[in-house]
């Protein structure tokens, strides 16, 4: 699972560079978001907008991060395609998290 991470202010983007995020990666995915989190600041931004197909091992992975995160910070998430979207509004994510369409707009409201 390939992550990469930068820090922009009170802001740490972390960005999925693989399509998927299923049951065959979610293990990895949690661990290294956690390595790259440890010192983040108060808002991570996950950008998935490379991630095309996610199941429900790689959205518990997702909300896993959240948990870790909390209180203390918060996750927020970009870039969702239309079938990562679909999954987070048929599960009713959507209603956990903040969605937004791009990194940018996402960027722009936590700054």
């Amino acid at each position: 699972m390939r992550l990469s991470a930068t820090t922009e202010e009170l802001v740490q983007v972390v960005t999925v560079l693989d399509d998927r995020i299923d049951a065959a990666v979610a293990l990895e995915f949690k661990e290294n978001v956690r390595q790259i989190t440890e010192t983040a600041p108060e808002t991570v931004i996950l950008d998935l907008s490379a991630v095309v197909f996610i199941d429900s091992s790689g959205l518990g992975a997702i909300v896993a991060t959240m948990k870790y995160l909390a209180p203390e910070r918060t996750l927020v998430l970009a870039g969702l395609t239309a079938p990562v979207d679909r999954v987070f509004r048929l599960t009713r994510m959507d209603s956990v998290f903040s969605l937004y369409p791009t990194l940018s707009h996402a960027l722009h409201d936590q700054l």
